[in-house]
């Protein structure tokens, strides 16, 4: 099966909705568009990620930490947990404590 090469982001109700790859060569352009997105989310949803690494791990996790109070996390796309244990990250992607 071929690698996804898309990567979108777009908002539902409280919940940023992730879908294709969440990878480096797609961060710059997430980032742009969950800016204009991001205002009163509560949740990111990465249950439609079909590729993530760290810099989407990144992405995500700067998304969580905007508010301070980080954002809940829908979904456990391949790999998310092991990027999560390997940087010390929370079920709300924070630096574990």
């Amino acid at each position: 099966m071929p690698a996804p090469t898309d990567a979108g982001v777009r908002r539902n109700g409280d919940a940023l909705v992730f879908t294709g790859a969440l990878l480096r060569a797609h961060v710059p352009a997430l980032w742009q568009a969950a800016q204009a997105l991001r205002a009163g989310a509560r949740r990111l949803d990465v249950a439609g990620v079909q590729q993530l690494d760290s810099a989407g791990l990144a992405l995500l996790a700067e998304l969580g930490a905007g508010d301070g109070t980080g954002l809940a996390i829908d979904g456990m796309p391949a790999g998310l947990a092991e990027l999560r244990a390997a940087y010390r990250l929370d079920d709300r992607l924070a630096f574990a404590r």
